[in-house]
């Protein structure tokens, strides 16, 4: 039996008092209409998905006081989510609010061979044999039943299903292998708390925005409206005011207590979608009972008549007492259900405590990373066999564009690769602010729309949120997207949308559900005319601590076209969430150690691929080595001659990944010398330098050791950026005071 507290016990009591007192009906055939949505029997099965939410919501309580549970964040009260389910398909896509129990049960009870009720109660135990997250985190996932898992991160997950619903139809005219089928809804819901979230905001602006341009948008929004966010009431008529009349979406409202009509609503909102392929809101008005979560004592903040109206309104009750009042069930075969439904959970409870736990650090790593090297290779190098199109013009300064076998600029280089990229594999889409019509701000992505056309190479909002969203859930459709945010300082804006959501998603769903992505990324400093720190912003920390993610920065045009392609590589074979940083101050650089010497062009013909964590040294000299990237890499070769004209040979280390660290590279360049200097030109506190010189001390190096970076400071407009920025004379006074002390 499962073990109740005083309010678990309060409605309970509710439910059976309500039940054993309502009127019954004439007794009817389970086979006859109840509404043009509902028969007895269908009523039944929504009953006893809402009856087993509940039950599980009581024993996740018991099994965290008890010290087997870690979730008690629960479903009771949003149990007419139900309708949800009933009014969708099993093939269509659900990313969900964390109330979702009722759902939950009902549509992964939908599919053959499974138990709703054991997976969430592994969950609830952190169990290993978790059939989504391996015992991560209690989410509300299922591969089989089409349901994303998400997290609790306010909104977040809004971004992605307005990008899946994106997808969908351009998937399938691509003839891509996508899960979902063309006509798909994709369902998407949250809290009321969540609907004033700028996130949600911005999903829900850009889904209307997509559809007022013609495009397909077949996503249903549903607000599980309970009028509270853990304590703040949201005023009783403010979502009706905010999305009910908003153009072009189109607006549903149903009471979470009347079944029924819950179910009608539900089924007109997704079929409109479905028809018609653009967004719909509806509002499902519930009510939060039993709290926040278990450990939430709601008594402290509202008031008892708010608590007994709430109770008043539990929509398990007003399921049982409609199947009485209708004829379908008596009395006491409905509570003779519910107690049969809640032995069950109970049975399953007792089975999931003795589940084995993650027990390494490497098991619950395991999914936050997948490398298969050779098979990214191989993927890499068939796409290189053919050079697509030709190359486009990448700056009007440029009057012609190069060639693979000539040498190029780092922009040209990215340009013919994406170009190559767009021509050889049909799943790769470019997208972003000014990457289609313009070709980009620095004309990286120059000719790119013209040559593949609109929907392949096309312009976004102005939202970076959304830009990521779009390739969240491109990637879920089966998709490689390249999306561009414009200028690294931009990347804030949107950073959970790496950070709670891209990166995650394989975490908690035990590699399930994969994000591939390329995320490209225009930084640093050092521009010309052009400052201020919005447009040269050297801030990577918020970027290198996400687990799992793959940063690429290359220096120079082969490098950028070998790295390019192993991210997209990477992002097909692996489902690697990947950040290509471009230094924007290198983009159109031809010189190296004199105007007009062209030595920092470099051909890209026969480029192919660059192992993920493998450095690129240049030169062999053993008297110092100098760890760069970026654009420290033709400043530390600059430096590097003027050592060398002093009998001082160095090597130049570009570490071209920095994440994961080229450890093993950097180990060997830094013995080869017994002295390394790290020119950083990111900040001093919470840059790669920190992280370079730990790698090379956790791994034994017990040479001379120093670095030199940018200072703390965000990048200032005009002469003053000189004062900020590492330059050339502190590189070289660096080298020397680490050789006189060595």
């Amino acid at each position: 039996m499962t073990v109740i507290g005083e309010r678990e016990s309060e409605l309970d009591q509710w439910f059976r008092a309500e039940v054993t007192a309502t009127t019954p009906g004439p007794t009817r055939a389970r086979d006859q209409p109840l509404s043009a949505a509902l028969t007895g029997d269908r009523l039944l099965e929504l009953f006893d998905a809402q009856a087993a939410s509940r039950h599980l919501d009581l024993m996740a309580r018991q099994l965290t006081r008890e010290g087997n549970g870690y979730y008690s964040i629960g479903s009771s009260g949003h149990e007419s989510n139900v309708a949800l389910s009933a009014a969708t398909r099993v093939d269509d896509p659900a990313l969900l609010h964390y109330r979702s129990g009722a759902f939950f049960v009902h549509r992964v009870g939908r599919v053959s061979g499974s138990d709703p009720i054991r997976d969430v109660l592994l969950g609830v135990v952190a169990a290993a044999s978790d059939p989504i997250s391996g015992g991560r985190h209690k989410v509300f996932g299922s591969k089989a039943a089409g349901v994303i898992p998400q997290t609790s991160t306010i909104a977040s997950h809004l971004p992605r299903a307005v990008g899946l619903a994106f997808a969908l139809e351009r998937a399938a005219k691509a003839g891509l292998a996508c899960e979902w089928p063309a006509n798909a809804v994709v369902l998407c819901t949250f809290g009321d708390a969540s609907a004033n979230h700028s996130t949600a905001a911005g999903a829900i602006n850009t889904a209307v925005h997509t559809a007022y341009q013609g495009i397909a948008m077949p996503i249903l929004f549903v607000c599980e409206d309970n009028g509270i966010g853990i304590s703040v009431p949201t005023p009783r008529q403010w979502i009706e005011n905010a999305y009910g009349s908003r153009p072009g979406l189109r607006y549903f409202e149903a009471d979470g207590t009347d079944t029924v009509a819950a179910v009608e609503t539900a089924t007109a909102a997704a079929e409109w979608v479905r028809e018609h392929r653009r967004p719909a809101f509806l509002r499902l008005r519930t009510v939060r009972l039993l709290g926040h979560a278990g450990s939430d004592v709601e008594a402290a903040y509202r008031r008892p008549g708010d608590l007994a109206a709430d109770l008043r309104r539990d929509p398990v009750t007003a399921t049982g007492r409609l199947l009485v009042a209708s004829g379908v069930a008596t009395a006491n075969a409905v509570l003779r259900r519910y107690d049969e439904i809640g032995a069950r959970v109970a049975e399953a409870a007792e089975k999931v405590r003795r589940e084995p736990k993650l027990s390494s650090a490497a098991m619950v790593m395991e999914p936050l990373a997948p490398t298969r090297p050779t098979m990214v290779r191989t993927d890499a190098l068939r796409a290189a066999t053919s050079n697509g199109s030709a190359s486009h013009t990448t700056d009007s300064r440029e009057a012609d564009a190069a060639e693979p076998g000539e040498p190029m600029t780092l922009a040209q280089a990215v340009n013919h690769t994406l170009s190559s990229l767009l021509a050889h594999d049909r799943d790769v889409l470019v997208f972003g602010e000014d990457v289609g019509r313009k070709g980009g701000v620095y004309g990286v992505t120059k000719g790119l729309q013209q040559s593949f056309g609109a929907r392949r190479v096309f312009d976004t909002l102005l939202d970076e949120q959304s830009v990521l969203g779009t390739a969240l859930g491109a990637g879920l459709a089966g998709f490689v997207p390249i999306p561009e945010i414009q200028y690294l300082a931009y990347v804030h804006n949107a950073a959970d949308q790496l950070r709670g959501e891209a990166a995650t998603l394989s975490f908690f769903s035990e590699g399930r559900y994969r994000n591939p992505m390329v995320v490209r990324i225009a930084g640093y400093g050092y521009q010309k005319g052009f400052g201020g720190h919005f447009h040269n912003d050297n801030s990577l920390a918020a970027l290198r601590d996400i687990p799992g993610l793959v940063i690429a920065s290359p220096a120079r045009a082969d490098d950028a076209a070998a790295l390019l392609r192993t991210c997209v590589s990477a992002a097909r074979v692996d489902g690697r969430v990947c950040v290509f940083l471009e230094p924007i101050a290198l983009y159109h650089t031809r010189d190296l150690y004199r105007p007009g010497d062209a030595a920092w062009l470099a051909p890209i013909a026969g480029v192919r691929h660059a192992d993920i964590g493998r450095a690129r040294a240049h030169g062999t000299g053993t008297h110092l080595t100098i760890v760069t990237f970026a654009n420290g890499v033709p400043m530390s070769l600059r430096v590097a001659r003027r050592l060398a004209e002093r009998g001082v040979h160095a090597r130049v280390v570009d570490l071209r990944w920095l994440a994961p660290l080229p450890v093993d590279d950097l180990l060997d360049h830094a013995r080869a010398s017994g002295r390394v200097l790290v020119v950083d030109e990111t900040r001093r506190s919470g840059g790669v330098s920190e992280s370079v010189c730990a790698a090379l001390l956790d791994a034994g190096y017990d040479g001379a050791l120093a670095r030199v970076t940018s200072e703390d400071s965000f990048i200032p407009l005009g002469p003053a950026t000189n004062l900020v920025l590492l330059d050339e004379p502190r590189i070289e006074e660096a080298a020397d005071k680490l050789l006189a002390r060595s």
